[in-house]
């Protein structure tokens, strides 16, 4: 406290207590973010109403409300429809195919045998993946699963998958793949209890160790009695793997996933509502009808009559009045037809939404141009809006590998070996060993190519000089493996010289009479 602050305290305490005070908050306002972001005295950010608290405050207490809001826009806004589609059919497309990776070296194996053990596990897996033998509910196939899983994943932020077994007919395998949507996964009768959140159960040390599943569905009109069932996630005995939890963290400490499209819910449904504002203006703009005007009263049918039933948009409302395409509408004495012009259609409507989509866009990930499925610009500009897409794509495609379809292609090889369909040596002896027969590769659908002249020669000078392989080039270009294709391409040339062989054995001069070719 300097002089003056001394002897304002000591003529009047009161006013050196406010001096010294602002002068602390002063101290604290001018420092680091305190003058920027986190100032709380500059108009531009006094009526800035914030908050905050943990993982659980902020996601887990709003879920609810998220994820039906983003079903909703789902169901009835085009863009956001849009949206998860072009994520879905990007990143798991038709499905992720195995490709089998043995780590053949670190087994002891030669190249050709463990080329023979891939194929064979491949084949093995594509028996109980291409049935639907391999869903619980028998609907759909293991590919169809990943869509299903990603898709729900992308509306409800979460998706849960047991691993149950169950025995049929003529299918050797007995595991099973059951999907549960992410409302059943929740608080035995909306308890309160700081070790479960959201239906998942953590322990002191936080790790999760339990998952509480209900019974049906919560938002569902049947009435049941609700119970849950608590399911642990790892056997106590095998340490085997019961639940996926299928969800992409963005907080520490956070238990539940966060539907795609939350940061974008309020942008997506005001864009549709001013959507579907500017579609009936149209419509209406679009309608021509005429009025006539009588001096004297007539006995001709009320204001909206004349118009058929079938072309009235809401007949069954007895005080709506309705104008039609091409009506001519009977007036009596005293009633006037005043002109209403909507104005439509707007022409400063595509500029707006373009606007509006560019941001939503830039929220999810998703360039305008794919977005809107829209490419106007140049070739640069549209390849470069496919590569900042695919960087996203490809990092969803890599995590759905990882956490649904590689766990479940482990417990798979595992009753495939106890079973003794796979020989793999060693395979429950040695956690090493496994993992070095359970090595895979999960493809999808290629990125697609825009210039497939210049993008071929690149990808060849690539393999040239090294910096890639033709594996890897195969699965980019055309998403297919290599090794079929080398073999089907030997088939094909074979097949092809066999024919250009007959062609040439058909064309061949027959000898004349006296044994000399004519």
């Amino acid at each position: 406290m300097n002089f003056i602050d001394r002897a304002v305290a000591f003529i009047s305490p009161e006013a050196g207590l406010r001096r010294a005070g602002a002068r602390k908050r002063l101290q604290i306002i001018n420092s680091g973010y305190g003058n920027y972001g986190a100032n709380t005295t500059k108009k531009s950010l006094k009526g800035w109403i914030f908050g905050g608290g943990s993982a659980r405050e902020d996601i887990e207490d709003n879920l609810p409300v998220l994820r039906e809001r983003c079903r909703d826009l789902y169901m009835g806004v085009p863009l956001a429809t849009g949206a998860l589609k072009t994520c879905r059919t990007n990143v798991v497309g038709q499905g992720l195919t195995l490709k089998s990776q043995i780590d053949y070296e670190y087994l002891g194996l030669e190249e050709e045998d463990a080329q023979e053990l891939e194929a064979r596990i491949e084949r093995e897996f594509a028996l109980w993946a291409d049935s639907t033998a391999c869903d619980l509910e028998r609907l759909d196939n293991f590919k169809e699963l990943q869509q299903l899983a990603f898709l729900n994943w992308l509306m409800s932020g979460d998706v849960l998958v047991t691993l149950p077994t169950t025995k049929r007919v003529n299918m050797p395998y007995d595991l099973r793949v059951r999907l549960i949507e992410a409302d059943r996964l929740s608080n035995p009768n909306g308890m309160f209890n700081p070790h479960i959140v959201g239906g998942v159960e953590t322990n002191d040390a936080g790790e999760v160790v339990a998952y509480h599943i209900s019974t049906h569905h919560p938002l569902s009109f049947e009435y049941k009695e609700r119970k849950w069932t608590r399911v642990e996630a790892y056997g106590k005995r095998t340490g085997r793997r019961n639940v996926l939890h299928i969800m992409n963290r963005e907080r520490i400490g956070q238990r539940r996933g966060v539907p795609f499209l939350a940061p974008v819910i309020e942008a997506l449904k005001q864009l549709g509502r001013y959507t579907e504002a500017e579609l009936v203006a149209a419509v209406i703009s679009g309608m021509f009808t005429v009025f006539i005007e009588k001096d004297a009263p007539g006995d001709g049918a009320a204001l909206g009559e004349t118009i058929a039933e079938e072309l009235q948009v809401d007949a069954a409302d007895e005080n709506s009045l309705e104008m039609g395409n091409g009506v001519v509408m009977d007036l009596n004495e005293g009633e006037h037809a005043k002109e209403v012009n909507p104005g439509r259609p707007n022409t400063a409507f595509d500029g707006f939404v373009t606007s509006i989509c560019r941001q939503i866009g830039a929220a999810l990930e998703i360039p305008y141009e794919l977005l809107v499925k829209n490419f106007n610009a140049s070739y640069s500009a549209s390849r470069a809006a496919l590569l900042e897409a695919w960087k996203m794509f490809k990092m969803y495609r890599s995590w759905l590998a990882t956490d649904f379809c590689q766990p479940i292609f482990e417990e798979w090889l595992s009753e495939a070996v106890a079973k003794g369909r796979i020989s793999a040596p060693g395979f429950f002896s040695d956690p090493m060993i496994k993992k070095a027969y359970c090595g895979a590769e999960w493809n999808g659908p290629a990125q697609g190519l825009l210039n497939p002249v210049q993008e071929v020669e690149a990808a060849t000078k690539r393999v040239e000089q090294g910096f890639s392989t033709r594996e890897r080039e195969a699965v980019e270009i055309t998403g297919t493996d290599f090794y079929r294709n080398a073999r089907q391409l030997r088939q094909e040339e074979k097949a092809l010289r066999g024919e250009q062989k007959e062609e040439k054995g058909d064309g061949k001069q027959k000898p004349g009479p006296e044994g000399k070719e004519s």
